[in-house]
């Protein structure tokens, strides 16, 4: 069967930024399942740079599931301030680890429908631990970077994070899930920047209807 232009791009987007960046890593320091959970809730709206100073405090202090279930809010906040929205990421680490605790005995379930019940975790989330910490290719990643290359690229012209995974999911190897979302998030944070695009050092430019000559 033909291949569609869009088919036919994602694969040459998959294809060069596997030469570009050919061992993909999560930026989040983690140990365990459990670890990354909770450093990617603690994520939103930061750096990952800023989560790995604040973690170490986190699990020293709680190391388990049960421990951070059952730990006070304000103590919680005091230790993850820095990150941002403190609060409510407060709760939803707190809440997280406590329905783990009781409901998986304190295990990080592999099924992307169970891990979605648990306080702040969306899909992004529960894809990002599950294909980083568990090898699990439930889906793709779908963040504000990988949102904004994928529609820049014309990979998808959807602006709900669950479509645009459909989209990508559809476009991508399933065996390739996995790396697929960390190169296009890593793209995203530090060649195709929001603002200030790095056109002219990015590998997919002439495959792009955005770069910045594109109309020239």
């Amino acid at each position: 069967m033909a291949k569609t232009a869009r088919e036919a791009r994602a694969l040459e987007v998959h294809a060069r930024l596997a030469e570009v960046t050919p061992s993909p890593v999560v930026e989040l320091d983690f140990e365990t399942p459990w670890q990354l959970l909770i450093a990617t809730i603690l994520a939103a709206q930061s750096t990952d740079k800023m989560i790995n100073t604040v973690t170490p405090t986190l699990f020293a202090r709680w190391p388990t599931p049960a421990a951070l279930g059952a730990a006070p809010q304000e103590e919680v906040e005091e230790v993850i301030h820095s990150t941002g929205f403190f609060r409510n990421k407060a709760k939803a680490i707190i809440g997280a680890s406590k329905k783990l605790a009781e409901d998986f005995d304190g295990v990080v379930p592999e099924d992307i429908d169970d891990l979605v019940t648990l306080p702040g975790v969306a899909r992004k989330t529960a894809n990002v631990v599950l294909g980083s910490a568990l090898g699990i290719p439930a889906g793709m990643v779908v963040d504000t970077h990988v949102t904004r290359v994928s529609q820049r690229l014309g990979l998808t012209a959807e602006k709900n994070a669950v479509k645009i995974e459909r989209d990508l999911c559809s476009l991508f190897p399933r065996d390739g899930w996995i790396a697929a979302s960390h190169r296009l998030v890593l793209h995203g944070r530090y060649v195709c920047k929001a603002k200030k695009p790095l056109c002219g050092e990015c590998a997919l430019a002439d495959l792009c209807p955005s770069r910045e000559d594109a109309q020239a």
